[in-house]
Formats: structure tokens, sequence, C-alpha cells
């Protein structure tokens, strides 16, 4: 495109500079050719009187300094066949003059001019003027010159101008399909360029609200999912704690197992929802939890568990994607109420670290780690669930360019520390 409007820009000013440029300089060669025949008739009009009123000795020095400082050959001939001044043949338009006709013509290597003086003392006499072609062209050269010049100029300023132009128009264009291309790949916090030229800049301000409206229904669907989610997990940490006081191991391994192929289906449908939309590799983990902590508070309550908070003001930003760390949040949490009895009070610090990036505690009162168990496993059920586990705070770690670390302090319970590091 960006070459179309510069042919297009080109070829028009092009013509409009011929359209012009052409008569105009035809019309300089006219007006410069104009002048030096005026200047010849000037001097021959001078000559006139000189030759009607003076004798041959006194037209002489008159006729010849003329000639000298005329460009000019200024010529005066005589009746009788006397040249007086520049040397002149004796032409047919010479012999029209001698009888009385003034008249001019192109010559060989100029313009031929005479003029009839009649009644002279000396005789009918004619004042030849000879206009060589240089004077005729004088100045017409450079002229032209300058006039291609300035064309020239004329053209390449137009073509800079096309130029900016079209590269602000492709510009655009090239930024609203990047951004579309962007969109495509699910990355809906691209956005266009709304001062953009024209109507590009309309085209950009709706795909703008396309995808805001898009990163909005979107947004409202990962909340509707995970809040059933959260509403179906609830009962089912109930039914998991009933299922671990029955006394018949077999029917509490039977319904544990139930208890865990539905919660991977909850888990499934929360990461599904959550992953969709394509997040960036950044959050703030300052707004990620305490949103996640407010959804968990009021099962907090309703579980008779006191609940510690100290949480950094934000903005602390990590190098994960939000639905990511929403999910590693919720593993966290939902370990200490799936792991331990209603009532245990349980703690969540949120600081800054001092190279960039968040660490997060997750702190619980319960009967902590049992003895020779892989820390990684907690939450892993005899069943054979991976329920929320561990391993999803593991893996957002290992994303984040953090790491995960457990330990159960002599006091009792479990400390979960997770670390993630600043945005690349």
């Amino acid at each position: 495109m960006r070459r179309r409007i510069l042919a297009l820009v080109g070829a028009t000013v092009l013509l409009v500079l011929v359209a012009f440029a052409v008569p105009l300089a035809a019309l300089i060669r006219t007006v410069a050719e104009d002048t030096a025949l005026t200047a010849a008739t000037a001097q021959a009009q001078s000559l006139t009187p000189v030759v009607a009123t003076a004798d041959r000795n006194t037209m002489q020095p008159t006729v010849e300094l003329a000639d000298e400082r005329d460009p000019a050959d200024v010529s005066v001939i005589l009746a009788d066949g006397t040249v007086l001044g520049a040397p002149a043949p004796r032409s047919s338009l010479v012999e029209l003059g001698l009888r009385g006709v003034s008249a001019s013509t192109d010559a060989p290597g100029g313009r031929e001019m005479v003029f009839s003086v009649q009644g002279a003392a000396a005789g009918n006499g004619v004042i030849r003027v000879f206009v060589p072609d240089d004077e005729l062209t004088r100045g017409v050269t450079r002229s032209w010159l300058l006039l291609a010049g300035l064309s020239v100029v004329l053209l390449a300023g137009a073509l800079l101008l096309a130029d900016r132009l079209a590269r602000s128009l492709v510009d655009a264009t090239t930024d609203l399909s990047g951004v579309s291309e962007r969109l495509a790949r699910g990355d809906l916090a691209a956005r266009a360029d709304p001062d953009a030229p024209a109507e590009l800049g309309i085209v950009a301000g709706a795909l703008n609200g396309l995808a805001g409206r898009i990163s909005e229904l979107l947004r409202e669907e990962r909340e509707n999912v995970a809040d059933l989610a959260h509403r179906v997990r609830t009962p089912l940490t109930a039914l998991r704690l009933d299922a671990e006081a029955l006394r018949d191991p077999d029917d509490a391994v039977r319904i544990s197992s139930g208890v865990d192929g539905v919660q991977r289906a909850v888990t499934g449908a929360i990461e599904q929802a959550r992953r969709r939309g394509g997040e960036g590799r950044s959050a703030d983990a300052a707004a990620v939890v305490r949103e996640r902590v407010e959804f968990w508070q009021v099962l907090a309550e309703d579980t008779d568990r006191a609940m510690t908070l100290d949480l950094a003001e934000g903005p602390l930003p990590v190098g994960c994607a939000p639905g990511d760390l929403e999910a590693c949040v919720d593993a966290l949490l939902g370990n200490v109420f799936a792991h331990t009895p209603d009532g245990t009070a349980f703690g969540v610090e949120l600081t800054g670290r001092s190279g960039g990036g968040a660490r997060l505690v997750v702190s619980d009162r319960g009967p902590g780690l049992p003895p020779g168990a892989d820390p990684t496993s907690r939450g892993v059920s005899g069943g054979g669930s991976t329920g929320l586990g561990l391993d999803i705070a593991r893996r957002t770690a290992d994303q984040g360019g953090g790491r995960l670390t457990l330990h159960s302090p002599p006091t009792g319970g479990l400390h979960v520390e997770l670390e993630l590091a600043a945005p690349a």
C-alpha cells in the first residue's frame, strides 16, 4: 500500500508540474525573445532621427557607437549601397526597406529586422538590426534549470510528505493486524492505537472495545465456574472428613475414592476456567492473594477457623499468570481446610522480596506432616487423587522462577512458604 500511495502521489504531482512547467518554459523563451527584439527596436528607433537628418559623415560615428554598445549587429544601409556600422549583406529584406517597407524575418543564426527611413538628407536609408540566437535565448537556459530544480524539489517534497502519510497508514494497519493476531492467539491484553489516522482509528477503537468485552465475558465465566466449584468443594471436604471417620475401612476407601473423583473434576473445571483467555505471564500478587483470601474467608467463618492476615500493600508483580497464582493460593488454603479439623486456626502472610517478587506463607495449627511423609504429597489421598495438592503450588513456583518449601515447627502445624520472582 505504501508503494501504491507513493506512485499515485508521484504521478499526480508530476502531471501537475508538467502542466505548469511546460507552458511556463515556453513563456520564458517567448519573454526572452520579446525582450531582445524590443531592445533592438528601441535601438533602431533611437537612430531614426540621426539617419533622417544627418549627413553621412555625422551619421557614421553614431552608428558605429550604437553597434559597439548593442549586443546585436546594428547597420545603416544607404540608397547607394553604403553600409555604416556592422557589415551587412544586401538581402531581400534590405531591398524591401529601401522601398519603404519595414519588416523582420528569421535568418540563419538569428533574426533580421529592417526599419525604413524615407526622405533622409542622404536619400532613403535602412536601419538593419540583426539579433543573434544567443541574444534571443539569453537567460533562458538558466531559467529552465531553475524551473527544473524547483520542480524536482516540489516532487521530492510531495513524495516525502506522501511517504510519511503512507508510513503512518501502513504502521497503523500493521498494528491492527498484529493486535488481531495476538487476540487470535488468546492475548486479550493486546490493544490497538486509537489515535491511528482517519478511519483506522475508528477500527482500532472498535477492536479494543471488542477485546475488552471478550475479556469481561471470560472473566465473568471464570468467576462463575470458580464460585460454583468452590460451592461444590465445601461439601466435598465435609464428605471426606465423614468418610475418614467411618469405622469400616472398606467403606471409607470407597467413599473417599468417589469424593476424590468429584474433586478431580472440580479441580479440572477450575484450572480450565482460569487458564482460558490467554493471560500474560505477570500478576499482582497483593491483589490476587487478597481476593482469594476474601473468597475463602466465608468458609473459615463457617468452620470456626480463626484467620490471621498480614498482607503487604501492592502492587507486588510476580512472573506468573494471574490464573496460575489464583489456583496456587486456592490449593494452599484448600489443603488447610481439607487436612485440619474444623476450628483450626491458620494464617496468611504476604511480603515483598528485596530483589523483586513476593513471598507467601500459609501456616496452620493442625497436626502437621505425618512421620516419613513426602511434603509434596500432602493433600494426596489414599484413593490416588491428585487433588488440588501442593503439586499446583510447586509448578507455580517453578514457572515463576521461585521455590516452594514446607516445614513443621516444634510447636506443631505446618508452614508452607512460596517464593515467586519478579517478571522477566
